[in-house]
């Protein structure tokens, strides 16, 4: 299954450092919107058919392209590529987010604009992966997918994401209804820590799942069909299409 996009747009907005990022985003498919936040190893094939995925199950997806190269899978040129886009991402940050935050919020608000829809869905991974629960924060977005979430990088218990961040998103949670947060069980590098330190901080406000095994990417490169459809029938639900 490929995916092939019908709209590109450049999509300027101001970081939480006061600096503007300006990405490109790909838009493909009819439906409701879901925003996925690409993973380190890059928008490859994998990640286009993720995107391809939902499109058939009726979803609308903007995919913004934050770094590497498009339609490639390159994990050890993006983490080298990570230090030169330093003023957007701090993989080590503990108690806050990357300025890309700002950036990404930014982007909600326009997507849900443009589609003149009730809100978007959020899918965020890896390192991008707790932006999508602390996103749930935005009148803009209904629900929010954290899938093998990463950061900060050797953080423990810590958060990527502040005490006010927690809090303005469980306030959205409490509204629209639980985000979700979900990993292989034996995932070194989204660690049962992380996934402790988030249920602890959003508590029943927070669905967590774990799935057997020892791989990462559960809706990329290392693809787990049950993974998938959860997350498909999270935002269904989110939407009122169940």
């Amino acid at each position: 299954m490929s995916w092939t996009h019908d709209t590109v747009f450049p999509f300027s907005a101001p970081m939480t450092s006061g600096h503007t990022a300006t990405h490109d985003v790909y838009v493909g498919g009819g439906g409701h919107p879901i925003l996925i936040l690409q993973e380190l190893p890059g928008i490859g094939p994998e990640t286009l058919e993720l995107a391809a995925k939902l499109n058939a199950s009726g979803f609308r997806v903007y995919l913004p392209h934050l770094f590497g190269t498009y339609g490639k899978t390159e994990m050890a040129k993006n983490m080298a590529r990570l230090f030169c886009v330093r003023r957007e991402f701090i993989i080590f940050a503990r108690g806050k987010q990357s300025p890309i935050a700002g950036w990404m919020r930014a982007l909600t608000r326009e997507i849900k604009q443009r589609e003149n829809s009730a809100g978007v869905g959020v899918i965020g991974m890896c390192l991008t992966g707790s932006f999508a629960l602390t996103l749930m924060a935005e009148d803009a977005v209904l629900g929010g997918v954290a899938s093998q979430p990463a950061l900060p990088i050797f953080g423990g218990r810590h958060l990527h994401m502040s005490a006010q961040d927690v809090g303005a998103a469980s306030a959205g949670m409490a509204a629209k209804g639980p985000g979700l947060a979900m990993r292989y069980s034996e995932d070194k590098l989204a660690p049962k820590k992380l996934m402790q330190a988030l249920e602890q901080a959003f508590g029943d406000l927070l669905e967590t799942l774990e799935f057997p095994g020892k791989d990462h990417s559960l809706l990329t490169l290392d693809f787990h069909d049950p993974a998938y459809q959860r997350v498909d029938s999270y935002f269904k639900a989110r939407f009122g299409t169940a």
